[in-house]
């Protein structure tokens, strides 16, 4: 399995992430890779896009992956990691278990799918640069496939199933929605997709976080801001739209 984490700035959960999941995978007797791709260009986050490059960078390493959101660990031992045997995408995160996301069609947080089943998608939507509803559009996807999200049965942990570690003063999400992007990407992405991902390597790296191995990918995505100017920051939009003004070039609507 490669655990796939979509990163930036998360360096104090990286310290506990890694080791927590060493010690949790080892009692199932998981054989794993933990996989960082840390974002590094001036770009807003966009978790679907470095999701795509992780396996990219790894699918000939392993025969699932573990869509894995740093800030969430596994408390109950009932949440397994093993291969998904029946060919399905598998939810641990499942709405009834996370501490926070309770609506039905709800697939962030951790999601495990085999590699196979994962290009049959595409992979994911690039379109949502900034903070969330690239895995409701991913939901959108699995359905349409006629796949059956497998999710883990009522646990007796319930929503104390899982340990969240994000620092919501510290590190706000970005929720904003910039120029037309709410309308563009209410709907179904066929355009876009592991297939379609741009990026470039800056360099790997093979860490040890108290014992547990970890590779850094430092990659800087690329972005047609032509097709989605929401990617770039609010500081960066002034310079834009002036471009498109020189060029008499309709804006995109604000």
């Amino acid at each position: 399995m490669c655990i796939i984490v979509p990163f930036r700035d998360r360096f104090e959960e990286l310290l506990e992430f890694a080791p927590y999941m060493k010690t949790f995978l080892e009692k199932q007797g998981v054989d794993y890779k933990l996989i960082v791709v840390n974002q590094m260009d001036r770009y807003r986050f966009n978790r679907a896009s470095l999701i795509n490059v992780g396996f990219l960078e790894s699918r000939n390493k392993c025969d699932y992956i573990a869509m894995h959101d740093v800030d969430l660990l596994p408390v109950s031992e009932e949440l397994v990691y093993l291969f998904p045997e029946e060919s399905q995408p598998y939810h641990l995160a499942a709405p009834h278990l996370h501490p926070l996301y309770h609506y039905s069609n709800y697939a962030g947080g951790i999601l495990l799918i085999r590699s196979t089943d994962f290009e049959k998608l595409n992979g994911l939507s690039n379109k949502y640069w900034g903070w969330g509803r690239e895995d409701d559009e991913f939901f959108v996807r699995m359905k349409k496939a006629k796949f059956t999200l497998q999710r883990p049965g009522n646990l007796t942990t319930g929503y104390q199933s899982f340990k969240h570690i994000h620092d919501r003063k510290k590190r706000p999400r970005d929720y904003n929605r910039f120029f037309d992007q709410k309308e563009k990407t209410r709907r179904l992405d066929r355009e876009t997709g592991v297939s379609t991902v741009k990026y470039e390597v800056d360099s790997t790296h093979d860490l040890a976080v108290d014992g547990a191995p970890v590779t850094v990918i430092n990659i800087y995505l690329e972005c047609n801001v032509d097709f989605t100017p929401w990617c770039l920051q609010y500081e960066d939009h002034e310079a834009y739209l002036k471009q498109l003004e020189a060029k008499n070039l309709s804006k995109p609507k604000v």
